[in-house]
């Protein structure tokens, strides 16, 4: 940064009281790592495998449960690894023998490409649209795995999951940034998987699935026709273990009781119609003000596209949004930075459950302060 941009301080009183907007990892609520800190000296440093952790894994399950209102016979289940992890696990558990892919963004594409790679898979049906957009499923007779993804994190854009009209195969929805701050249907899925460290302001290092029976089927049935899979990649193993609580790899105790943390708190208050409400608010407060600013405009033109976890903003050309994301991040307001690969003059600001609605206020006019003094 230049002197001139270092020099430029925001007043306090127009700073949020808490200034992380990162789409993840997130922020993760001050009484959550409190929490963790008491409850140390009896759950951290323990086997996965003892009673205590297990006890927090099972409160993890029935808490991802409750909060999605899952249907009678879905099961919860818990791996290492993140969702990367989970893509590779489903090219060999829940992807028979060809899926279809909508890819709009980075991490969709980043799936349909774990499938194209898969040598014992046909080639992927891959159906994209530019950034910013978001592509429809279509039934086809082949494919037997339909891989949507509930909010694509790199460019802001939401889709409600549905299954393809006429579609026979399983439903598998990537939920990272979505799950605990969007509405879902769960009855429409047969696989929503997510990893903790953005809505449910955890750590990552974790993936937790929500399994029908029909996926279930589809595990046990491919793990007893022989197909070879690494057994940390085994949705079997992970099925398996899942329902004695535990996993098969030792996990980040900690990324666990995080987690569980935000989903009692989510419940307690008034589950995931709470979790919604204050992201409906804070996307309200974010898109409001770049429609009425001169210099910012969303960058999904379609309101009803427009993320409500991950609300992307640019900014006219004569304004380097980097700069202003440095500023921010020099007044210890974080993460406001574009996605890297996007590579356009961005903000991208997180609204997820755990940031307050009052925040983000607070961050639209620490930016318009910024970009203020910035023109000069």
């Amino acid at each position: 940064m230049s002197e001139a941009t270092e020099a430029i301080r925001i007043p306090e009183d127009l700073l949020p009281r808490d200034g992380r907007f990162g789409s993840g990892p997130s922020k993760v609520r001050p009484e959550a790592v409190a929490a963790l800190a008491e409850a140390a000296p009896t759950y951290l440093g323990t086997s996965h495998r003892a009673a205590t952790v297990r006890f927090m894994v099972a409160a993890l399950r029935n808490g991802v449960s409750e909060l999605l209102s899952l249907p009678d016979g879905y099961e919860v289940v818990l791996g290492n690894g993140g969702t990367t992890a989970f893509w590779d696990a489903a090219t060999f558990h829940l992807i028979e023998r060809r899926s279809q892919h909508l890819s709009f963004g980075e991490f969709s594409s980043k799936f349909a490409a774990c499938a194209k790679a898969a040598p014992h898979l046909e080639d992927p049906e891959v159906i994209e649209s530019p950034p910013g957009t978001a592509p429809e499923a279509k039934a086809t007779p082949d494919v037997d795995a339909y891989c949507l993804t509930h909010n694509e994190t790199s460019t802001g854009v939401a889709v409600t999951p549905r299954r393809p009209e006429g579609a026979e195969g399983l439903v598998l929805v990537d939920g990272t940034s979505a799950a605990g701050g969007l509405r879902l249907d769960a009855s429409q899925v047969d696989a929503y998987y997510f990893a903790p460290q953005k809505a449910l302001a955890s750590d990552g290092g974790l993936w937790i699935a929500a399994l029908s029976p029909a996926a279930v089927e589809r595990i046990e049935r491919i793990k007893r026709d022989g197909r070879w899979c690494p057994p940390f990649l085994d949705l079997g193993i992970a099925l398996e273990n899942s329902r004695k609580d535990q996993t098969y790899n030792t996990p980040a105790l900690a990324t666990i009781f995080l987690a569980v943390q935000q989903l009692e708190w989510i419940i307690h208050n008034g589950g995931l119609p709470f979790a919604v409400a204050r992201c409906d608010r804070s996307a309200e407060i974010i898109y409001s003000w770049a429609e009425a600013s001169d210099y910012a405009t969303p960058f999904v033109a379609d309101p009803a596209l427009r993320s409500h976890v991950v609300a992307t903003i640019d900014l006219d050309e004569s304004i380097d949004a980097k700069q202003v994301s440095a500023v921010l991040r020099d007044n210890f307001v974080v993460d406001t930075e574009s996605y890297r690969k996007l590579g356009r003059n961005q903000l991208r600001i997180a609204l997820y459950p755990a940031i307050d609605p009052e925040d983000v206020e607070a961050l639209t006019h620490c930016i318009d302060y910024v970009v203020e003094r910035l023109r000069g």
